[in-house]
């Protein structure tokens, strides 16, 4: 099965008048990575006879495929179908679960040797933008589980920093971008585009930019489309020794216009597009420096810097438990809808004869009256 091909069988064939029965393989004709310098080189210790699933650890495996609608903005990470799948088991089974976080709480601030300032001149078309850079990492393929768990979900392996962004946002849903940090002159600016800017994107295609698109920037040249797609040379690349990792929540509006007119469709836009969690920003951040740190090396080196320490607010909606039962068409105890709610992350904060107060999570995007709750 070639990558991104139809399957072909290799038969017994005569070239240039010589018998051969097989064929040597690049990496991309075996649909294992991109690779196509030239064949697969196997490791001398590699046994003849050897299953090729065996040598290179390739595992049957099972994919759930869930029909996610536009609105569950929430579960287009692996932590968010989670935490739904929680929240069913322990209604309906009484499973007792408990979601699990990754800890970040080995985080830390090495120096301030490679400091970043950032700069957002338009905080509503980005209510929030962090960053933090990593000296010294060394970039190379990430290791054999790494590349595993990005083969497992559809996508190919990059190097190691990449990866880790890939991975980090399939795991929490909140879309990361690595930058060489020394094309960035020691600043970020997330600004508008002026009308007419060229900028080639990471599919070294020029694109015209307007005034309705947000870039980052450092202060002079464009380095990415913000949120949908980065520039050709402000990527990593094989020699980058420093990384600056910016983790934001940008406009949905904006971010959905700005890939419709270039035509651009990414994981960073369909996630941004639909709104991701405003406040898993930080941990997405720590998440994927703590990553890289481990296949990459390096060490923090500036301090996380946070456009807007304060969080975003959850949604307060006023809910009637008779007006519920009416909606559904069925007469569900008190204790049961409270269950539910507990389980959905979804607070009572106060309650009245017949209704209650109910504090919506900000990551449920589509939670913002009675009848969403319902």
């Amino acid at each position: 099965y070639p990558s991104g091909g139809d399957p072909f069988k290799i038969k017994k064939s005569k070239i240039r008048g010589v018998e051969s029965l097989g064929m040597m393989c690049a990496e991309d004709e075996l649909g294992m990575g991109e690779g196509h310098d030239g064949i697969l080189v196997l490791d001398t210790s590699a046994k003849v006879g050897t299953k090729a699933s065996t040598f290179f650890e390739l595992e049957d495996d099972y994919s759930i495929d869930i029909g996610l609608t536009p609105n569950r903005a929430d579960a287009m990470g692996h932590i968010g179908v989670a935490r739904d799948l929680v929240a069913y088991l322990n209604v309906h089974e009484n499973a007792g679960l408990a979601l699990k976080i990754p800890s970040v709480d080995e985080f830390k601030v090495a120096s301030n040797d490679l400091p970043i300032s950032i700069t957002v001149e338009d905080n509503e078309l980005c209510p929030r933008y962090m960053g933090t850079s990593i000296k010294g990492v060394k970039v190379q393929p990430s290791p054999a589980w790494l590349q595993k768990r990005i083969r497992a979900i559809g996508l190919s392996p990059i190097n190691n920093v990449v990866d880790v962004t890939n991975f980090v946002m399939h795991e929490l849903g909140t879309p990361l971008h690595a930058f060489d940090a020394s094309g960035l002159n020691g600043k970020i600016v997330v600004k508008t585009a002026k009308d007419g800017d060229l900028f080639t994107t990471l599919d070294e295609v020029e694109r015209k930019l307007d005034s309705t698109n947000l870039m980052i920037t450092n202060g002079e040249k464009h380095l990415c489309i913000a949120g949908v797609f980065g520039g050709v040379d402000s990527g990593i690349k094989d020699e980058t020794t420093d990384v600056f990792l910016e983790s934001a929540y940008f406009n949905p509006v904006s971010v959905r216009k700005t890939a419709k007119m270039h035509g651009l469709n990414t994981d960073s836009s369909f996630r941004f597009e639909r709104g991701v969690d405003p406040n898993l920003t930080e941990l997405a951040l720590k998440r994927a420096t703590l990553l890289i740190q481990e296949v990459a090396g390096g060490s923090v080196a500036m301090d996380i810097v946070d456009t807007n320490k304060k969080p975003i607010e959850n949604k307060l909606v006023d809910f009637s438990y008779e007006r519920c039962n009416r909606l559904i068409g069925d007469d569900l105890p008190v204790e049961k809808v409270n269950s539910i709610l507990t389980n959905l992350d979804i607070r009572i904060v106060s309650e009245g004869e017949d209704s209650v107060k109910l504090e919506i999570p900000a990551y449920r995007v589509d939670v913002t009256r009675e009848a969403d709750v319902v």
